[in-house]
């Protein structure tokens, strides 16, 4: 027995299983993370492809995608960091969309080389939103008056308690149609001649299911992760996931500092503002998951 263990341990050091780091890109995009530490960033996420992109004995980089979206330059400089680590160290990139990649979800898998996902995942949205409220004639009926004073004529623009400007709607549609053929330029360098319709279509804003999208071109396949995977690198593949430290997790679940017991002297007013803070990020990050019907 211990000569047969001892031939099965050369047996996987001479010959190691292939080895596909697996990142789980899960939430709303955000700068910073989010005020729930649940969101996608830049910032939080550096660290994490790092580790992934050098495990030894790795072949693959797997991404595991359930976003409505969210940040455009988050999106962007997601997507960007994952071409430039799978070019430096060459190696090609998957996605796995799970119950949605849409909106900016969707541009973090343009980020592979082939994109997976359920027939019945939602992908696609590629589009530009911008939502407010107006609350001009609700200060009027309280007897509210709105003092604003600026410098620059266009400083206080889009103003939720004045009057809509069209001027002011002209600007904002104009900006939301650069960053729309960012998104589109983006599109069309990942997936090139995949796509399958005319970009009328395309990039309407409109969401498809799984099985639609690979109609349209925008995902390679219907498939899972594990299944994909062993097809890929057979049958001994070893799907290694890369989390972030426990000791960063915990903190960002708890929210830091103010998420411990007060000193002496301190009081609950810091932790009050984070509530407060927290339940706006909650409700925010439900409306972007609503709009897909999850």
């Amino acid at each position: 027995m211990n000569k047969l263990m001892s031939w099965l341990t050369f047996e996987r050091w001479r010959n190691p299983p292939p080895v596909v780091a697996v990142i789980r890109l899960s939430g709303v995009i955000a700068p910073g993370g989010g005020l729930r530490g649940g969101a996608l960033a830049m910032a939080g996420l550096a660290g994490i492809f790092h580790r992934a992109f050098r495990l030894r004995g790795i072949k693959a980089v797997a991404l595991q995608i359930n976003s409505p979206g969210g940040s455009p330059v988050q999106s962007a400089l997601i997507a960007s960091r994952i071409r430039a680590l799978a070019s430096e160290k060459n190696l090609p990139v998957y996605a796995f969309i799970e119950d949605v990649a849409a909106s900016g979800g969707y541009w973090l898998a343009t980020a592979a080389d082939e994109i997976w996902a359920d027939a019945n995942s939602v992908v696609g949205s590629i589009g530009v939103i911008s939502a407010s409220f107006g609350f001009e004639d609700f200060i009027a009926r309280h007897g509210i008056k709105r003092r604003v004073h600026t410098s620059g004529e266009h400083k206080s623009m889009l103003d939720p308690f004045q009057p809509e400007i069209q001027d002011d709607v002209d600007r904002l549609l104009k900006f939301q149609a650069e960053i729309h053929e960012n998104f589109k330029a983006q599109v069309r360098s990942r997936r090139g001649l995949k796509l399958k319709s005319d970009e009328a279509t395309l990039f309407s804003g409109e969401f498809w299911s799984g099985a639609k999208a690979k109609q349209l071109g925008l995902i390679d396949g219907i498939g899972d992760l594990r299944s994909v995977m062993r097809q890929h690198y057979g049958e001994r593949v070893r799907l290694h996931m890369v989390s972030p430290p426990k000791r960063w997790l915990i903190s960002r679940v708890l929210g830091g500092r103010n998420a411990l017991p007060l000193e002496p002297g301190e009081t609950g007013g810091a932790l009050g503002a984070d509530f407060a803070r927290g339940l706006v990020a909650a409700i925010e990050e439900r409306a972007w998951w609503s709009r897909y019907g999850l």
